[in-house]
């Protein structure tokens, strides 16, 4: 058994740090983190864009400081135009750099960044999609926007929007005639994203406003499914296998103590040629034949052979260790043992008789205390150690 227990905890070891690996990558890949800061190291090629209400007459401007390691801008609004608006945008772009193109974000549902900004404001976060019903491409407009707002101030704040809870802006649906219970949208084209001012925001004053740590953040449940899949797969395995290989195990170290209680079974034959005395080999030649006799005790073997009680322990005890009664049982149950190994058909009940035993529980407990356990369960584990081999 010390062979399977090494066995056994070597395959568990090299098992346990599969499953370890397996698990540092499946959740690695399960808990999504893009930076977008700085460009250089993002996933995404990008582009900055500033957008102002200039085209409709008005005078607002934005001034970007930094877009490389951060957001930094400069906004000052006026009232001119009816809809005063500034905003910047990150505007994701094809392998080229000049091309707009369309990113999936369809895996992320959380943006988080910091922010700080010279003057209390309130700013809008919008994303740019394409919306297969209604977008058109040669349409910007036609590009569904979802938007939140978000507040700021003179001290660094960590915002956090859920990008799955975003509002469309009403217009949209009124002038491309969606009902506005469609407020469905996907994340699978994204355009840019954006940050703007709102009509809360403060007017003819410039205004510097900082973004840093833009991460976009998600989970990916597909990987955690595939390792508890493979977690199941492969320690369901194990159990199977160790339970396999457990029972063989115990199937060999019974085959070795029957083995060893073989020359007990095989009556002592070199320890009887041995010696010459009479008595000793009349003893050990009248248990081996007659020990299935379920009649047999101390008493008629005394009267048949002509050897008193005490001589016949005290010869058994020096010369095999046991007494009469424990030597009788050895030679029983170590040839039942053999009849449950070998006849797969074989009756328990049967084979207790045949060895001498006439009451079966109580062989059933004898043969349990020899084999550490029943005789039922000692002839399954032959049976499956056989059927494994076939």
């Amino acid at each position: 058994m010390q062979e399977f227990y090494k066995k056994a905890l070597s395959t568990c070891s090299v098992l346990l740090l599969i499953t370890g690996l397996l698990g540092y990558l499946c959740i690695d890949n399960t808990f999504l983190k893009l930076s977008l800061f700085p460009d250089t190291k993002s996933s995404f090629q990008w582009r900055t864009e500033q957008n102002t209400d200039a085209s409709a007459g008005g005078v607002s401007y934005l001034t970007i400081n930094d877009h490389k390691f951060s957001l930094d801008f400069n906004i000052n609004l006026s009232h001119r135009a009816k809809y005063p608006h500034a905003a910047v945008s990150i505007v994701f772009v094809d392998q080229t750099g000049t091309k707009t193109g369309f990113v999936d974000l369809s895996a992320y549902d959380q943006v988080l960044f910091s922010t700080k900004c010279s003057t209390e404001n309130m700013l809008t976060f919008s994303l740019t999609t394409f919306d297969e019903k209604v977008s058109m491409d040669d349409d910007p407009l036609s590009h569904r926007s979802p938007t939140t707002f978000f507040s700021c101030n003179k001290e660094w704040q960590s915002i956090a929007i859920d990008l799955t809870r975003l509002e469309t802006p009403q217009w949209w649906f009124d002038m491309y005639k969606v009902e506005l219970s469609q407020q469905e949208y996907k994340l699978d084209k994204v355009s840019k994203i954006a940050f703007g001012n709102t009509f809360q925001s403060p007017f003819d004053i410039e205004t510097n406003i900082q973004i840093t740590e833009l991460t976009l953040v998600g989970r990916n449940w597909f990987y955690l499914y595939l390792f508890a899949t493979l977690t199941i797969l492969i320690w369901a395995g194990f159990a199977v296998w160790i339970f396999r290989q457990y029972t063989l195990a115990i199937v060999r170290e019974l085959n070795d103590k029957i083995q060893r209680d073989r020359p007990l079974v095989a009556y002592q034959q070199l320890t009887v040629e041995s010696h010459r005395d009479r008595d000793k080999s009349a003893i050990l030649h009248f248990m081996a034949t007659q020990y299935a006799n379920a009649e047999l005790t101390l008493e008629l073997m005394e009267v048949t052979i002509g050897v008193s009680r005490t001589k016949i322990n005290d010869i058994l005890k020096s010369e095999l260790g046991f007494t009469f009664t424990g030597y009788l049982n050895k030679l029983r149950l170590t040839e039942a043992a053999r009849l449950l190994a070998q006849d797969r058909n074989s009756n328990i009940a049967e084979i207790a008789y045949s060895v001498g035993y006439k009451n079966v529980s109580y062989f059933n407990k004898l043969f349990k205390e020899e084999y550490n356990c029943t005789p039922k369960a000692y002839k399954s584990l032959f049976d499956k150690a056989s059927e494994s081999n076939e």
